[in-house]
């Protein structure tokens, strides 16, 4: 671990995303300010997105090259992604200028003469980077974890030496809660969970994940979700899904909370937390509802519900409104009672998804590899409000600040927004 800069210098004036952003209507994490995809609203209202996502609402188009699947993140005018070469020798973080398209910083921070095999599914630059105040923090795997400087990319500090056998490459984004970073680390040989000191990149604590795999297959023992803090009865959790279970952590020392066993392995969604329950895909097309107010393994006692009928693999889901909405990687739409898994309706939209669904001025938007924009109303019947096309596909999620949505496509930036 390499550190260049004192943390006391900016101890004081990192703030927690969740708390800076809910006034600013900044984008700076994986799913935006509150991890579920949903587009802040700010005093004006709602966002004022384009109904129709093409090239008519397109104010500007910046490609980006190699090839990394990590979604856009927003600070302040400034939008920052990663990218890598295909073949994972070189891999970079890009910051381009929301108001104009041009590319600011485009630095190599890792090279690596020997990188691991990648799933052409997957890039070498999957993990989404996470924003604070002045701070980048960026993740490819095993291969790099950093605290860089908003203004300059220069590192402040940096650590190599967590190590992983992703076998199909890296996915996990981190997540930050108040001086923690945290990152999970679910390999074909190794899965823990670790906390780093932000500021310092210093191990807080470190656990390994207690989970009975029902198996010698490291390929099945593989995961890339990102985490979620969650309040329930006054107490944070840390819920980090993984193969065949997931599990919530005491935020402060790494210490199992409850584990749900679910089955399945490759699990990416990041679970989200509404009414006392949290919405698990299992990666192989399961999923399942849990009460997160249980202790040990609540296996047994705590799951709501599960379902297995239209289920995403890849992408997380939405609730709005008291609405449990996903779209499955084989392009099935559903919309269900959160509180039962009951349909409400499910309708096949076509094409294929990785790209997680964003709700934003009132609308849901779907964004399939193939380049496909589906504009839902959402509600307990279906109704599409528009079909479109840009790019040549999305295996990043958008991100939406104001009234302009940021979207990266397979070689390509966009801003699109109502002339």
């Amino acid at each position: 671990m390499k550190t260049f800069l004192p943390c006391a210098i900016f101890i004081a004036i990192l703030a927690c995303p969740t708390e800076a952003t809910a006034q600013t209507n900044q984008w700076p994490q994986f799913r935006g300010p509150t991890g579920d995809g949903q587009a802040v609203q700010t005093q004006a209202g709602a966002a004022n997105v384009p109904t129709t996502i093409d090239s008519s609402v397109v104010t500007w188009s910046t490609p980006i090259h190699g090839k990394g699947w990590s979604s856009p993140v927003v600070w302040d005018n400034k939008i920052w992604l990663t990218t890598a070469t295909e073949d994972g020798q070189k891999m970079s973080v890009v910051c381009v200028d929301a108001t104009s398209g041009k590319i600011l910083i485009d630095k190599v921070v890792c090279e690596n003469p020997d990188p691991a095999f990648c799933h052409p599914m997957n890039s070498y630059a999957t993990p989404t980077p996470i924003l604070e105040a002045g701070r980048v923090y960026v993740h490819f795997g095993s291969y790099l974890t950093a605290c860089l400087d908003m203004d300059t990319a220069e590192t402040i500090w940096e650590r190599r030496d967590l190590e992983c056998d992703h076998h199909r490459g890296p996915a996990s984004s981190p997540i930050i809660h108040g001086n923690k970073l945290f990152v999970a680390y679910d390999g074909f040989d190794v899965q823990y969970v670790v906390a780093l000191d932000k500021n310092t990149g210093k191990t807080i604590w470190k656990t390994d994940r207690d989970i009975d795999y029902g198996t010698d297959n490291g390929d099945r023992m593989k995961a890339y979700c990102t985490g979620h803090i969650i309040n329930v009865d006054g107490k944070e959790q840390l819920v980090y899904p993984s193969a065949v279970a997931t599990i919530a952590y005491a935020p402060e020392t790494g210490k199992a909370i409850w584990t749900a066993y679910h089955d399945g392995m490759n699990a990416s969604a990041r679970p989200i937390y509404h009414d006392g329950l949290v919405f698990i895909t299992n990666g192989m097309g399961s999923m399942v509802a849990v009460a997160a107010n249980g202790k040990g393994d609540v296996t047994g006692t705590h799951i709501a519900w599960s379902a297995n009928k239209g289920v995403a693999k890849k992408s997380s889901q939405l609730i709005v409104d008291g609405l449990l909405y996903m779209i499955s990687d084989d392009g099935i739409a559903t919309c269900r009672d959160p509180k039962t898994g009951d349909l409400h309706w499910q309708k096949r939209i076509g094409g294929s998804y990785a790209a997680s669904p964003v709700y934003a001025g009132g609308k849901l938007y779907l964004f399939s590899i193939e380049g496909n924009v589906t504009t839902l109303q959402p509600g307990i019947k279906f109704l599409a409000l528009a079909e479109s096309t840009l790019g040549d596909g999305f295996m990043a999620s958008a991100a939406v600040v104001g009234d302009a949505m940021i979207l990266r496509s397979k070689s390509a930036l966009y801003r699109v927004e109502n002339k």
